[in-house]
C-alpha cells in the first residue's frame, strides 16, 4: 500500500505555493499518493483542493480586524478539511503557511494531536511562535521569547483596526502548538532555525532545508528583448527588484532614494508593484505589476546587470535564487537569512538601510554571471525538495 502525503498551504501559487507544489512533484515521484489543500487563489494542479469559500475568509478577516482573532473563524471549511483528511487517511502531514484568513486552529489542531499523525511543519515566517506578527525585525521587538503583549505592529498583516489580542493570541497558539508529540519543524534559513530554538517550540526536532529553485524555468534567457519592450535604451545598465508585495519592509522606499543618488547611466526595474504605486515612481524607475509569467521574469533577471533586494524583514527569499538561476549578481540587506544564499563570488551583503554602500556596490559590481548560475545550482529544486521525501522516511521510519 503506497504512503499518502497531505499538505496545507494558504495558496497553491507565490513562492511557498510553488514549494508545495514541488513537493507534491517529489513525492509522487517516490510513490507517495499526494494532496494540496489550499485557502485562497486557484489550484496549480487536479491534487490541490480548495478549503472553504470566499465567505469563510471574509469571517476570519472580519474577526482579525475587529477582534484581532486571527484563525478563530472557517469553523465549518475546517471540519470540512478534517473529515476530507480522514477519508485519506494520511501517513504523513506537510504544513505550510496555516495563517491567510482560511483556517480555524483550534480544530486542526485538535484534530492533529488526536489523529497522532506525524507532521512536518516549515515555518516560511515568525507567526507561529508570536501573538501577532509575522516578522518582528524592524522593531526589535523580543516579547515572542516569554510572553506576547501590546503589539507593536498591531496594524500590520494580519491587522487589527481595534483590539490587540496578542496576549491570548500567544498562548492559544502554545497550547495548541506545543501539544503535537510527532512533530518536526522545517526552516528554510538558518537565521530562522536559530529564533525557533529560542521560542516555545524549542523542544521539537527543528531541521533546515533550504528553499528550491526550477532551474529549467530560471536560467539564463534571451528570448524576450526587455529593452525593447520597456524602451530601455541599450546603454543603460539595469538594476533589477522583485517582490509578491512592495512596502516599505521590503525596500520600496530604499529604491526611491537610491534612483535619486545612483549614476544617471543606471535605470531600475521593480516588478510586483500595484498601479497606483507605478503612477507614483520616478521617472527612472519603471514599475511592472506582478506576474506569473516565469518566462518574461526569467528574462528580465537576464538582463538585468544586478539584482538588488533591500529587505528589512525575510527568511530565505526566492527571489535571491531566482536572479542567480539566470545568472545576476545579488545584492541584499544582511537582514535574516536573505545573505544565506550568496557567497562573495555572486553577491554581497550590504548593512541594512545603508543606501550608499549599496550605491557604490552596484557601480562598482564585479561580480560574474558564471559565478551565479554555479551557485544556484546548489538549490535545484528536485535536490531540495527530495530532503523532505528523506525526512518523511526518516519520521515514518521512527
Amino acid at each position: 500500500m503506497s504512503k499518502k502525503l497531505v499538505q496545507i498551504n494558504v495558496t497553491c501559487n507565490g513562492s511557498t505555493g510553488r514549494i508545495m507544489e514541488q513537493i507534491q512533484k517529489e513525492a509522487k515521484k517516490n510513490g507517495y499518493e499526494a494532496y494540496s489543500f489550499y485557502g485562497r487563489g486557484k489550484p496549480s494542479n487536479k491534487n490541490c483542493f480548495k478549503i472553504g469559500n470566499k465567505l469563510d475568509i471574509y469571517w476570519n478577516v472580519f474577526l482579525t480586524r475587529f477582534f484581532d482573532k486571527h484563525g478563530y473563524g472557517s469553523k465549518r471549511a475546517t471540519r470540512r478539511l478534517v473529515k476530507r483528511i480522514k477519508q485519506i487517511n494520511p501517513s504523513i502531514i506537510q504544513l505550510h503557511n496555516i495563517h491567510g484568513y482560511y483556517l480555524n486552529l483550534e480544530i486542526l489542531f485538535n484534530y492533529l494531536k488526536e489523529a497522532n499523525i506525524p507532521v512536518v511543519w516549515t515555518l516560511h515566517d515568525c507567526w507561529p511562535f508570536t501573538g501577532h506578527c509575522s516578522n518582528f525585525m524592524t522593531v526589535k521587538c523580543e516579547k515572542w521569547k516569554r510572553q506576547c503583549n501590546d503589539c507593536p505592529q498591531i496594524r500590520l498583516y494580519p491587522a487589527s483596526w481595534i483590539a490587540d489580542n496578542s496576549f491570548k493570541q500567544f498562548e492559544l497558539k502554545k497550547n495548541l502548538f506545543t501539544r503535537i508529540k510527532n512533530l518536526t519543524i522545517v526552516t528554510p534559513s538558518n537565521w530562522l532555525s536559530n529564533l525557533v530554538k529560542k521560542s516555545f517550540l524549542k523542544d521539537y526536532n527543528i531541521r533546515v532545508i533550504n528553499n528550491g529553485i526550477e532551474l529549467e524555468k530560471f536560467r539564463p534567457k534571451n528570448t524576450i528583448n526587455i529593452r525593447e519592450k520597456y524602451n530601455i535604451p541599450s546603454e543603460k545598465k539595469i538594476i533589477l527588484g522583485v517582490a509578491s508585495v512592495w512596502d516599505n519592509r521590503k525596500g520600496l522606499d530604499d529604491f526611491i532614494e537610491l534612483s535619486k543618488i545612483i549614476d544617471e547611466n543606471y535605470i531600475i526595474i521593480l516588478v510586483g508593484l500595484k498601479k497606483q504605486q507605478i503612477n507614483n515612481l520616478p521617472p527612472n524607475i519603471i514599475g511592472i505589476e506582478r506576474t506569473e509569467n516565469i518566462e518574461e521574469l526569467a528574462n528580465i533577471y537576464t538582463q538585468a546587470d544586478v539584482f538588488v533586494n533591500p529587505t528589512y524583514e525575510d527568511n530565505f527569499p526566492t527571489t535571491n535564487l531566482e536572479a542567480l538561476a539566470c545568472g545576476t549578481p545579488v545584492l541584499t540587506y544582511d537582514t535574516g537569512g536573505s545573505r544565506e544564499s550568496i557567497d562573495e563570488q555572486c553577491g554581497k551583503a550590504i548593512s541594512r538601510g545603508n543606501i550608499q554602500e549599496l550605491k557604490e556596490n552596484i557601480e562598482n559590481n564585479k561580480l560574474e554571471s558564471e559565478a551565479c548560475v554555479h551557485r544556484a545550482e546548489i538549490y535545484r529544486s528536485s535536490t531540495k525538495y527530495m530532503e523532505y521525501i528523506e525526512l518523511y522516511e526518516k519520521v515514518l521510519g521512527d
